[in-house]
């Protein structure tokens, strides 16, 4: 474009900001996102103009009439409006308040000495540097993770419900669940509920902007912020730069549980989000009230914020869910690898062969996916020697993802994992103490210990205070009935449960 072109356009787009400016029909903050773009181009009856953002691209274009307008209006002539899509490479920051543990784990990771403390004033960002963050959050979609999909999801009776509220967020018909909390042991699909939420809205819905990040990455964001020594001080919190977010995914926020300063940084981001009626997806391996016990930073507050909307348990699969896990998995690997033109791992496996592998596989479903796969190399190796896979075959392969006689579990073991889970001394738990916390505490203890161990009554009641085997029966009867009629204790006890068998 020669030099004359260049100011023409310039001074034209000028022109059209102003006309847009001036209409009731135009959102200000779209106009706003009109004025980061930058005219390139005059050439003819087209006008050029360009943006780093590929979500602006998008709005900007959806748009183009009411520009065109303008543009005829400015012009006295028709003009075609062009939105051009540039690479742009900003380095964006966040906010500078962590926790002393925060800091002293950033130090020592990059070996950097703590200076001593200045006042600055952190630089203002432009609106377009904040789209420009949350742009790069919302493109982030592997290969991989672009797989996990609603059509890709088996559902069961123990996920379905989780599975149905995902999907209402999705298409943003339910703002009733807000915050929506999935929570469950690892393994169960969480993960993937939460990637098809990201990746139904990519696909749907592309100018709701959605951001997924594992509570670990957010920490580090946070940290690296924090100790950012640059001079200018953090750019804006975190907070500030999300308010261009629709939907805010955090998986895995157990893993936020001890970093304070990430946690207060947050709930700034959370309260802005709910404010402007913004949908917040959030996962963990525990309820939230589970989130606040024991060491946790998370407080009072923090855990019945995240259980305000709705709060949903995704349970380990039974006999039923893990054989159409295994025949989805089955069917998928098959037919990818047909179409990828992949070898050894198109074998045929019998319904029956199914079957066992149900009987035999365990509740993880990542580890039943990969128990798929092993079986298929095996089928495939059997037929290229003329032979059908063997119930043989799945036991071993079964044995090696579910290995049996890990390791014994000891009362002492129990003790320990229910004092931590709790947060209670191990003289209150074995003690004569009856207040609410120590009595589900000592009750749960007792139930774990009978449902793990080999322990008579007796022996469990010496390792518990030299309790009777009355006390002991009441116990175990009183968690069983509790249990059924309380779905969160439930998820408790199962969740400790887990812990207890999880630890070598």
């Amino acid at each position: 474009m020669v030099q004359s072109q260049d100011s023409d356009a310039a001074i034209l787009w000028e022109d059209v900001l102003a006309l847009l400016s001036a209409r009731d029909d135009v959102n200000q903050a779209v106009v706003a996102m009109i004025d980061s773009c930058t005219p390139t181009a005059l050439d003819g009856d087209t006008f050029h103009i360009s943006t780093s953002l590929g979500f602006a691209q998008r709005r900007i274009t959806q748009q183009a009439p009411i520009i065109e307008e303008c543009l005829e209006q400015a012009a006295f002539q028709h003009l075609t409006l062009v939105v051009d899509l540039v690479k742009d490479q900003r380095s964006i920051r966040v906010n500078n308040e962590a926790s002393p543990e925060e800091l002293s784990q950033a130090r020592s990771a990059t070996q950097i000495a703590p200076e001593p403390a200045k006042t600055v004033v952190p630089r203002q960002t432009t609106d377009a540097e904040e789209i420009a963050y949350v742009e790069r959050l919302s493109d982030e979609i592997s290969a991989t993770d672009s797989k996990l999909t609603f059509e890709r999801f088996v559902a069961g009776e123990e996920n379905r419900y989780a599975l149905e509220a995902a999907k209402q967020v999705a298409n943003g018909e339910k703002k009733s669940y807000n915050p929506l909390f999935i929570y469950g042991k690892s393994g169960l699909g969480k993960t993937h509920l939460l990637r098809a939420i990201q990746n139904y809205i990519a696909k749907n819905d592309p100018s709701r902007r959605c951001v997924y990040r594992a509570a670990a990455d957010f920490v580090d964001d946070y940290v690296a912020a924090a100790t950012d020594r640059s001079g200018n001080g953090a750019a804006a919190n975190l907070a500030a730069r999300y308010q261009n977010v629709d939907v805010l995914i955090i998986d895995d926020i157990q893993n936020m549980m001890t970093a304070g300063g990430t946690i207060r940084f947050f709930f700034k981001t959370f309260n802005t989000l709910l404010s402007h009626d913004k949908q917040i997806v959030l996962a963990a391996d525990r309820s939230p009230s589970q989130l606040g016990m024991g060491e946790s930073k998370f407080d009072e507050r923090d855990t019945s914020r995240m259980d305000s909307g709705l709060s949903v348990s995704i349970q380990v699969p039974d006999y039923e869910l893990k054989l159409n896990l295994i025949n989805a998995f089955y069917d998928r690997m098959r037919a990818d690898a047909m179409e990828e033109h992949v070898d050894g791992v198109v074998g045929t496996i019998p319904d029956d062969m199914r079957r066992l592998m149900a009987e035999k596989a365990g509740t993880n479903i990542r580890v039943i996916e990969g128990f798929v796969q092993t079986c298929l190399m095996k089928a495939n190796r059997r037929e290229r020697m003329g032979q059908s896979i063997t119930r043989s075959d799945i036991l071993e392969a079964a044995s090696q993802k579910w290995p049996t006689g890990q390791h014994i579990i000891t009362v002492d073991q129990i003790q320990r994992q229910v004092e931590k889970f709790y947060d209670v001394a191990h003289d209150d738990l074995i003690g004569s103490k009856r207040n609410k916390e120590l009595m589900e505490a000592r009750h749960v203890g007792i139930w774990l210990t009978r449902a793990l161990t080999d322990n008579t009554l007796a022996e469990i009641g010496k390792k518990f205070g030299g309790r009777t085997h009355a006390t002991v029966k009441h116990s175990i009867a009183w968690v069983d009935d509790y249990k059924k009629r309380d779905r969160l204790f439930h998820d408790r006890v199962e969740t400790l449960r887990d812990q207890v068998t999880d630890v070598t």
